[in-house]
């Protein structure tokens, strides 16, 4: 008899905590059913650099219910674009120190290709699109937003070039 595939799952948390990256592929690969055959995933990190070379923290803020719509809507893009089961996105917020996880993306699918291809695009995607902002503060205590670089815009226009919605 066969089994059903098991129904797509997307958790999307915004969040000040830390997050386990091992518990969220455990997860990931839970939810699978033995359906599952890749998961990739990508964990992003606070850096000492950034558009100054003296940071020793980010500050993050959101838009509260706009920014999981707004993730929402580029899952489901992902969702059109490639085969893929379950997606994971954490996105941390608040004052977070050099070294910090900020966000993780995890995709789940029968294939590496697909699981590969959606999980760069999401990261991409919520670098440009989902509306959060970035403060660095110095290690002298003053502070400057983030602005978005131009490098980002290109990566994520790439996604459009290859396979427009």
């Amino acid at each position: 008899m066969e089994t059903a595939a098991p129904t797509p799952r997307t958790d999307i948390r915004i969040q000040q905590a830390d997050f386990d990256t091992g518990e969220q592929c455990r997860q990931l690969r839970a939810a699978g059913q033995g359906e599952t055959g890749a998961i990739s995933t990508f964990t992003g990190l606070v850096r000492a650099h950034g558009d100054r070379n003296d940071v020793r923290a980010l500050f993050l803020e959101h838009y509260p219910g706009m920014t999981e719509q707004v993730i929402e809507g580029l899952v489901e893009t992902a969702r059109q674009r490639w085969q893929i089961q379950h997606v994971c996105v954490i996105h941390r917020v608040g004052e977070l120190a050099l070294g910090e996880q900020i966000v993780f993306v995890g995709v789940a699918s029968a294939h590496r290709s697909d699981a590969f291809k959606a999980c760069e695009f999401l990261m991409d995607a919520l670098k440009t699109d989902a509306p959060f902002w970035k403060k660095e503060i110095a290690t002298d205590g003053s502070a400057q937003w983030v602005e978005q670089k131009a490098s980002d815009r290109e990566q994520a226009d790439r996604w459009n070039r290859q396979n427009p919605a």
